[in-house]
């Protein structure tokens, strides 16, 4: 893959040594790593903790960078396998598992916006994390695939239940006329 030029830019600039190089790589992927964090880790103290590790890794995995992604999307990667880790560690939900029942959280707004969002917040850290990655920040199944680690017919299976899990929590809790 050819480098990005504003990538490899910010890249060697950080490399040798310009903080203001790597603050913008930071300001533009923050919200891309927000997103994920966000999704996949439950508990909000333990979400700033995890950002802080994931650039920390970024910078000290910096020089080790082949640009065979986009810099977002390596750095996306490192905050995926980062969260994973994290939920490893702490013995929380696995893949393909979706939040108890009584977890849910009433609504009580018709906004379907408001109603997606409750729903997607039942799912799995990994199904949540997949359905941000390709329908809110619309990354292709082949950089959700590098991000995750998953093969790109594995992304799409995750993806086809996630979205299967979303429409029978929304037909479950939800008739058709309050969405």
């Amino acid at each position: 893959m050819n480098p990005n030029p504003a990538d490899s830019q910010l890249v060697n600039k950080a490399l040798s040594g310009d903080t203001q190089a790597f603050g913008a790589i930071i300001k533009n992927t923050e919200k891309l790593v927000a997103q994920i964090v966000c999704k996949m880790i439950p508990n909000v103290e333990d979400r700033k903790d995890l950002a802080q590790d994931i650039y920390l890794k970024v910078y000290k995995q910096l020089p080790g960078f082949r640009y065979q992604a986009k810099l977002s999307t390596w750095i996306a990667q490192i905050s995926y396998n980062t969260c994973m880790d994290h939920l490893r560690k702490k013995k929380l939900l696995l893949p393909g598992e979706i939040v108890p029942e009584g977890s849910e959280v009433f609504v009580f707004s018709k906004d379907v916006s408001s109603i997606l969002n409750t729903a997607i917040d039942q799912l799995s850290p990994v199904y949540k994390t997949l359905i941000t990655l390709y329908h809110q920040e619309e990354l292709s199944y082949e950089e959700i695939g590098q991000i995750t680690g998953l093969p790109d017919g594995t992304v799409k299976n995750y993806l086809f239940r996630a979205r299967k899990a979303l429409r029978e929590y929304l037909t479950f809790h939800y008739k058709k006329e309050d969405l």
